[in-house]
């Protein structure tokens, strides 16, 4: 199985048998696909849809309590749900990591890390109060920064410095990095 492919399905969605990767016709790339019934399981990236929150010239960052990046810092986030759009998603999980009802004012861009199949949905966010907590679980501690203040070699993910750094293109002008 290719390094790509972390979390590989070894049964059949339809019928239980077992899979084989296997150039499958008209595919330029290998596929999941079953032994009995011939059902092509396509590994599709997941999405996650997340805020950079402001509220009075700073961001939120929260310190993540699980892996990956336990005890790194990242803006709220996670994956969608079924039937969700990404603005819904961004919403529910400022809501429920950091406590704080937002309002979105935008897409700030899309992020991908394809190594792991993940595409990034992140939207700027305001909020009327810094009373952000922690929430579900998933953070440690939640904090405000001034922009000159954000902990560039603490952070999370490439893809959460590449969206800082666009915020701030947009906010302020250009980063403190």
């Amino acid at each position: 199985m290719s390094p790509e492919r972390l979390s590989t399905p070894v049964y059949c969605q339809l019928c239980g048998r077992h899979l084989v990767e296997r150039q499958v016709k008209g595919e330029l790339r290998t596929r999941l696909q079953c032994e009995a019934c011939g059902f092509v399981h396509y590994m599709n990236p997941r999405v996650v849809a997340a805020a950079v929150v402001e509220h009075k010239g700073r961001v939120l960052l929260q310190q993540r309590a699980i892996a990956p990046g336990r005890g790194l810092w990242t803006f709220p986030g996670g994956f969608l749900e079924v039937g969700e759009t990404p603005e819904a998603g961004a919403l529910r999980e400022t809501r429920e990591e950091v406590g704080l009802d937002v309002s979105l004012g935008g897409l700030l861009g899309v992020y991908s890390r394809p190594h792991v199949g993940i595409v990034l949905v992140v939207y700027t966010a305001e909020s009327a109060s810094d009373a952000a907590v922690v929430g579900d679980g998933e953070s440690l501690s939640v904090r405000w920064y001034a922009p000159e203040a954000i902990p560039w070699p603490e952070l999370a993910f490439e893809t959460t410095a590449a969206a800082l750094r666009d915020w701030l293109g947009k906010r302020h002008g250009g980063h403190p990095e």
